[in-house]
């Protein structure tokens, strides 16, 4: 989501003379960032979470004053819960079209899991509520844009009526490959010219089946002893597994809370040997993109909407979602030759050409053009 927005901010700066952006989000006060042609509102919220710096946004009457104040054009909601419902009463109120932006296909993500404690009958009923709020929710929207297209067939056939698809992208200038320069990212970790890096990066949550990536970690070390070291880029609510995976691992693990800085991002994943994607209820897989578009090996399980975009041959990718067969998957990855340069130029041009984020919002601020255009108020 952050690098969506980010990138976002930035085509209407460089790319756009006519618009702006307007952000509501929860933060530590209440306050307005402003930036050109760009403007953060926070609003005081409660953090629920010290470990990943969640804040849950109560105060639904400060949007509405936010948004009587900007008077936007166009409301675009990502959020499902209390802010997808106060978004469209506010835009009712303003006359005002509110699309949502489907970025998590939560129900799954949340509710699936509670299988092995519910079992089968339990969690079919809960699913079924799920979808009918999911139904009741974005048919209110004048479109659901989703980043997939086989999510919103899912979607579609739950009764969503009005999906309209988009693709995610990457900035071709800054993720691409370079001439090796591994010694740097290496000799920060302390690791042997012989060590095989794999890296993840993203949040560190059950959604994102992290858990399963630790498993299948300890599987690898315990076969193969000094032959891997993984390094992770995130924060979230398994920090508490990740330092204990550290401490099992005795050094084979390291880890930095976040990067925000897209050039040095691109740099740690031109130093990785294997990029190790471990989720199976991923919308898009914005971080696979950019991977592929350095040049950099992936692997992961397949079956996932972010099959898609994967440009690379998934033979070795595991076929279920279990440690023990990412960690088949991974090692078998690894035994592969290492990726040509000319081979991952090949790569770098075809993530560039159907992914750059100037296409994907030049289609995006068409489509916003044509909702702006077409929309009737109802009275």
């Amino acid at each position: 989501m952050k690098r969506y927005l980010t990138e976002k901010v930035r085509f209407i700066r460089e790319q756009t003379g006519d618009s702006e952006h307007l952000l509501i989000i929860p933060g530590e006060r209440d306050g307005v960032i402003t930036g050109t042609r760009s403007r953060i509102h926070t609003i005081r919220s409660p953090l629920i979470s010290k470990t990943s710096g969640y804040r849950v946004l109560l105060n639904l009457r400060a949007i509405a004053r936010i948004l009587e104040e900007e008077r936007p054009d166009l409301i675009e909601c990502g959020d499902p819960y209390q802010i997808g419902w106060k978004s469209l009463r506010a835009g009712r109120a303003l006359r005002i079209p509110v699309i949502g932006f489907y970025h998590s296909h939560f129900p799954e993500a949340y509710l699936r899991g509670v299988r092995k404690f519910l079992g089968s009958m339990p969690t079919e009923f809960v699913m079924g509520l799920a979808r009918r709020y999911v139904c009741n929710l974005y048919n209110q929207f004048q479109h659901t844009v989703v980043p997939s297209p086989a999510l919103g067939e899912l979607l579609t056939d739950w009764g969503v009526r009005n999906v309209v698809t988009t693709d995610l992208g990457v900035d071709p200038a800054i993720f691409r490959p370079l001439p090796s320069f591994n010694e740097q990212i290496r000799a920060e970790l302390n690791l042997p010219p012989d060590r095989f890096l794999l890296l993840y990066v993203g949040r560190l949550a059950r959604e994102k089946n992290t858990h399963t990536l630790f498993s299948a970690f300890r599987l690898l070390t315990r076969a193969h002893p000094d032959r891997f070291h993984l390094l992770i880029i995130g924060d979230g609510l398994q920090r508490a597994e990740l330092n204990a995976l550290k401490r099992e691992t005795h050094g084979a693990v390291s880890s930095l809370s976040y990067c925000d800085d897209p050039a040095r991002l691109a740099q740690i994943y031109r130093a990785a040997d294997l990029f190790v994607h471990p989720g199976v209820q991923e919308t898009f897989g914005l971080v696979t993109l950019e991977a592929q578009s350095c040049g950099t090996p992936i692997v992961g399980i397949r079956g996932t909407y972010m099959d898609r975009i994967i440009q690379t041959d998934q033979t070795f990718w595991a076929r279920e979602n279990s440690a023990e067969a990412l960690a088949t998957a991974i090692q078998q990855t690894a035994d592969c030759p290492p990726p040509t340069g000319e081979s991952a130029l090949r790569l770098h041009q075809t993530i560039a050409a159907q992914y750059s984020w100037n296409e994907v919002f030049r289609q995006l601020f068409a489509f916003y053009r044509e909702v702006i255009h077409n929309f009737t108020p109802c009275d």
